[in-house]
């Protein structure tokens, strides 16, 4: 099983908050979207959520799910509030210059799977 510190190198991601033994958990699967409903109804525990969003609602949802981490995409940054609030949750935010789409297949290459 892969987990959050492998993703980093292994999609060239820049870490900007969840550093520490927040890396160390294993991904179970992934989920894909930028609406927040969608995430809250089918992403499951341990999954890495990929997503273009970057406001602190991303980190609730994130928060609520035991998310394993979030990867944000499109080279968006996430602003001081919502990294401030990832750090509070432990969670690791991770950043790619990459489209979402490429991110996806990235992670499905390393045999990581859809939750549906």
């Amino acid at each position: 099983m892969v987990t959050v510190q492998e993703l980093i190198p292994a999609l060239g991601l820049e870490i900007v908050s969840g550093d520490g033994p927040h890396l160390a958990r294993p991904i179970t699967g992934g989920y894909a979207s930028d609406l927040l409903s969608c995430v809250m109804a089918g992403a499951k525990e341990g999954n890495v959520w990929v997503t273009l969003q970057a406001h602190p609602n991303v980190i609730a949802v994130a928060d609520l799910l035991d998310l394993a981490c979030v990867i944000i995409t499109e080279g968006t940054r996430p602003d001081e509030e919502t990294l401030s609030r990832a750090r509070e949750k432990g969670i690791p935010v991770l950043l790619s210059e990459q489209g979402t789409f490429t991110v996806v297949s990235r992670l499905a290459a390393l045999g990581i799977e859809g939750t549906r």
